[in-house]
């Protein structure tokens, strides 16, 4: 009894510092509250996060932010087709002692920071995007036979243009499946964008203050898997994540005509993280079934996939998504 006591205690002083970090995120970047919450709920649940959205949107002031206020060590790499593994990973230099003796000596690269962000990931050659896939799941990268890890906590905010031009390179689905959460950047609504303007055409800029630190990231992504998710949070997540799959048995005729492919495990694993940090930042003990449908867009959009025939059909994924989730939930929700 004590300690469920202490639990509920550590989520409430948890959720009182979380809306001072939002409160401190929108000094700076005002409005979309929903791509803040995203954000941080990436990179309370441990994991990496893909903002897709136009130009002049706030992508990398919304994570140059987030590194301020977070306490992380940051980086910035921005992806070029000519940029090479050893840009991102570091790489081995010969060195000649005052003695004459040669040796080997590792210079670390950017990614050996707390928060990366990389820009424009999608310009960069597919040789270069694998440079972040070990990085991105195993928290170390291996130079010359040597494994080397990353500063705990690592995350990575990748941003990613939409618009198809020449010189882009699709990420591969294994890495799309290694982000935890696809984050949409939409334009602002007229009253927000009256706000930006304001607040960024002035003589001083806003400025955001820091209210965690590395320790505290860690602390709070390991209180976040203590947090409890009831069964019908559970089963909601393996109905919703199997009905995506076209070969499941119980996949609809919808799925089976439309999608090519569907979500994995790991889409699981990404929810039962998520739906807690949604909690997390609305103040609330445990997660809901409708935590699920709200998070289902960002979890499984990047891990799926259209057959040609519906992409000529002019078919979306957020519709499709849309209703399975509303679907699962409602079924979840009545029992």
């Amino acid at each position: 009894m004590a300690e469920a006591a202490d639990l509920v205690g550590e989520i409430e002083t948890l959720g009182q510092k979380l809306a001072d970090a939002k409160a401190s995120i929108t000094k700076r970047f005002i409005g979309q509250e929903r791509v803040v919450d995203l954000a941080l709920a990436a990179l309370l649940s441990g994991g990496h996060g893909l903002l897709i959205g136009l130009p002049g949107l706030g992508k990398t002031r919304l994570i140059e932010t987030l590194s301020t206020v977070m306490g992380l060590h940051s980086a910035r790499i921005q992806f070029t087709p000519d940029l090479m593994p050893a840009d991102i990973l570091g790489s081995e230099v010969l060195e000649t002692a005052a003695d004459g003796a040669r040796s080997f000596r590792f210079i670390e690269g950017p990614v050996f920071c707390q928060l990366l962000m990389a820009d424009e990931i999608n310009r960069a050659s597919p040789r270069t995007q694998s440079a972040l896939l070990q990085a991105m799941q195993e928290k170390s990268v291996t130079i010359a036979g040597q494994p080397h890890a990353l500063p705990p906590p690592f995350h990575v905010l990748a941003t990613q243009n939409p618009i198809e031009q020449e010189g882009t390179y699709p990420l591969p689905e294994a890495q799309l499946d290694r982000f935890l959460v696809q984050i949409d950047v939409t334009n602002p609504d007229r009253d927000t964008e009256r706000g930006i303007l304001l607040a960024t055409t002035g003589i001083e800029d806003a400025q955001s203050h820091q209210v965690f630190t590395p320790e505290d990231l860690l602390a709070a992504q390991s209180l976040l898997r203590r947090m409890p998710v009831g069964e019908a949070v559970v089963e909601a997540i393996l109905d919703l994540v199997r009905a995506c799959r076209p070969d499941d048995p119980g996949a609809s005729a919808a799925v089976r005509d439309s999608v090519s492919w569907g979500p994995g495990p790991r889409a699981a694993q990404a929810f039962m993280l998520t739906v807690r940090a949604q909690a997390l930042l609305e103040g609330r003990l445990v997660p809901t079934v409708e935590d699920v449908a709200r998070m289902a867009h960002p979890v499984l959009v990047h891990r799926m996939q259209l057959t040609f025939a519906a992409r000529a059909r002019g078919e979306g994924l957020g519709p499709l998504i849309a209703g399975l989730a509303a679907s699962i939930t409602r079924t979840e929700a009545a029992a």
